[in-house]
Formats: C-alpha cells, sequence, structure tokens
C-alpha cells in the first residue's frame, strides 16, 4: 500500500482531499505545519487576533486533529517558523522595500509546502505527498482545476518539475460546492467552515498597521501624471499597487483616480483618471526567476499577470535561461513584483517574476 502525506490545514480543501486519499486505497498521513508566530514575528499592530482565547492557528490544528481522528488517519506536526520567515516574509518584505508587489502564496509553495514540507513528509516514509489544492496532475502536466473560479496553478507556478513528480491533487476534479458537500456527508468540523484568506499561513490582517510592524512609513507626494499637479500625500509606496482605486482619500476630480506608477528615489505616487487611461496600459514586460515545470518552451501562449485576470495571449521572447520578454496587445496593470504564469490550454507551465513594465519599447520611467 502507498504511504501519501497530505498537508492538513484545518480546512475543509484538506479535510475532503485526505478522504478521498482513503476512499482511494492509500495509507495516509496528516501532517499539520506552524509557520507563524506572532509573539516572536512581533505581529502585534494590525492583528485582530490577539485578545481571542485561541489563536487562529492552534484553532485550525484543533480541526485539522478532529477531522484526522473522525476519518482514521493519524496527524503529524512541524514547525517551520524560521523557514516561513527566512524565505517567504523576508522576500515579502524586501520586495515592498522596492516598491514592488510580492506575491507571498507563490513563494511559500516553493519553499515551505513544496520544500520543506516534502522533506518531513518522506522523513515519515512517504511514497507521495497531497494538498488540498485546486489543480490537476495528468501525464506529467500541471492542469487547471475543474472549478475555474477556485482554480490554483498561478500559485503553483515556480514549482519544478521535480517538485511536482510525486504531488497528488485530490479535489481538482471537483466543484467547490462537491467539496462542501462531501465535508458535511461526513459531518467534519470544517465543513462549513469559512475559506482561509489574507497572506498565507498569517491570515487577516490590518494590511497598513501590519506592515507598519515592520517597515517605517515614508510619507510623500501623489501627483497627477498628466498634469503634474500635486494632489494629496501618500501614508508609503509599499501601500500602494498598479490599478489601485480605493485608499487614495482624494476627492474632487471629475473621474475616479487610479494609481499608474511609484518613483521609488523620489518617493511619489503618480494617479491618472479614469480606469481607461493610457498610463495604465503597457504592451510587454520582462520577467525573471522564470520556471518551466515541463519541456515545452512555446513562443506563443497565454498568461495570467494576476490571480484573478483573465488569460491573455503572449508572445515570448527568450532573453536567456531565466529571462523572458511577454509581448501583449494592451493590458492593463501589469505590475512589477507579480508573477506572471503562462498556459498552453490547460497545462501551466511555469511562469516567471515581472521585473519592468514596458511601452513601445521601452520601460515605463514611472513604474520604478
Amino acid at each position: 500500500m502507498k504511504k501519501v502525506v497530505i498537508g492538513m490545514s484545518g480546512g475543509v480543501d484538506s479535510s475532503v482531499a485526505a478522504i478521498l486519499l482513503k476512499q482511494q486505497g492509500y495509507d495516509v498521513i496528516g501532517l499539520f505545519m506552524r509557520n507563524w508566530d506572532s509573539s516572536i514575528n512581533n505581529d502585534i499592530l494590525g492583528n485582530p487576533d490577539l485578545n481571542q482565547n485561541i489563536c487562529p492557528q492552534e484553532q485550525d490544528y484543533n480541526d485539522a486533529l478532529a477531522v484526522c481522528e473522525k476519518i482514521g488517519i493519524p496527524l503529524h506536526r512541524i514547525d517551520f517558523v524560521k523557514e516561513y520567515w527566512d524565505y517567504v516574509f523576508t522576500y515579502f518584505l524586501d520586495e515592498l522595500k522596492k516598491g514592488r508587489t510580492p506575491n507571498p502564496d507563490v513563494m511559500c509553495n516553493k519553499y515551505i509546502k513544496f520544500d520543506y514540507f516534502v522533506k518531513e513528509a518522506k522523513r515519515l516514509g512517504a511514497d507521495y505527498i497531497a494538498t488540498g489544492h485546486y489543480a490537476r496532475m495528468e501525464d506529467g502536466y500541471l492542469l487547471r482545476a475543474i472549478d475555474q473560479n477556485k482554480d490554483q496553478t498561478y500559485f503553483l507556478s515556480q514549482l519544478t518539475q521535480d517538485q511536482l513528480s510525486n504531488v497528488l491533487f485530490p479535489i481538482g476534479n471537483l466543484e467547490k460546492t462537491e467539496v462542501r458537500e462531501i465535508a458535511d456527508k461526513y459531518d467534519l468540523v470544517t465543513a462549513k467552515k469559512k475559506d482561509s484568506t489574507g497572506i498565507c499561513f498569517i491570515g487577516e490582517r490590518n494590511f497598513r498597521k501590519f506592515l507598519s510592524n515592520y517597515l517605517p512609513n515614508q510619507k510623500g507626494k501623489i501627483i497627477n501624471i498628466e498634469t503634474n499637479e500635486e494632489l494629496g500625500e501618500h501614508i508609503g509606496l509599499m501601500y500602494y499597487t498598479i490599478g489601485q482605486r480605493k485608499g487614495l482619500d482624494i476627492g474632487g476630480t471629475k473621474e475616479k483616480l487610479f494609481v499608474v506608477g511609484k518613483n521609488l528615489e523620489k518617493n511619489i505616487l503618480y494617479v491618472a483618471e479614469g480606469e481607461n487611461n493610457p498610463y495604465l496600459y503597457s504592451d510587454s514586460c520582462i520577467i525573471e526567476e522564470v520556471n518551466f515545470n515541463c519541456n515545452l518552451r512555446p513562443t506563443t501562449c497565454t498568461a495570467k499577470f494576476r490571480y484573478r485576470q483573465a488569460d491573455q495571449p503572449v508572445t515570448l521572447e527568450y532573453l536567456n535561461d531565466h529571462t523572458i520578454r511577454v509581448h501583449y496587445d494592451h493590458v492593463k496593470s501589469v505590475t512589477p513584483g507579480q508573477a506572471c504564469v503562462l498556459y498552453q490550454d490547460d497545462k501551466c507551465i511555469g511562469g516567471g517574476i515581472i521585473k519592468e513594465v514596458c511601452k513601445d519599447g521601452h520601460k515605463l520611467w514611472y513604474l520604478l
């Protein structure tokens, strides 16, 4: 009997994934990861959980334990607090200091869930590892989930072919509603539990207050990029991302204002009026840290430049082994620091991190 170690998060998705693996005849072992410690990590300001009787991570562990006991599998527990800080959170802070918009979930999968977790799973004798991600593996390819609204391949784009070689995604063929129904059928404590949101393994935070625990605020000018008029004061470039409308606290303009760029050296936040303003659009970008999880190296495919975005047709210009110029037609709010994820039909073939954004062959000066 093949042994599978599954990451149990205390949520409904991993709970149902464990049930399905048991039904398929695997010897299933649960493994719970604790990756964040609010007291050690000075997570004070902006933390809504400080006054609770039990912290969310401990509640998640209790829920995971209750599920494992109910379905009859053992649950192990391990701490990766230091590793998460070193490889995910430090990266997150460093990118924010550069004025970029990082995606910590991508790095969490690369370094924690599919690296340190895998090493511990192998120590427990795993033939396979499994998670509750909405994704599929078929013939060595990473495929989008059946439930397109929940598909998480975007966050798995930095995984290598080797990292994906012995991975099972049991719920990738299910709709979220079906997952809930299975959990309800087995009367699991996680059946109606709300999906986790916020920063990977940290959870919901008041983002501005939370970041002030780690990075100093540096106020600066908000300038209309078209008129050069000073419109107000920003509270720190790290709090804004390209295409953002809310949180600018500026009135009196004919149309809504949107963030279109940042000047890190001068500490200026650039805005423009109108949701279809030309300053929001670009036609190419350079991505670095490029990773392919299969042998495909297309010149044309589609890409997502952020998680919820529709696929965009792109042409790839290979600059070197780890850098690609991605050409596209008039795409909105492409943002340095975000993941550009590449697809061929249902196959997620890899991606990279957006380094710079260009228009008409030139780097946009107002985008860092």
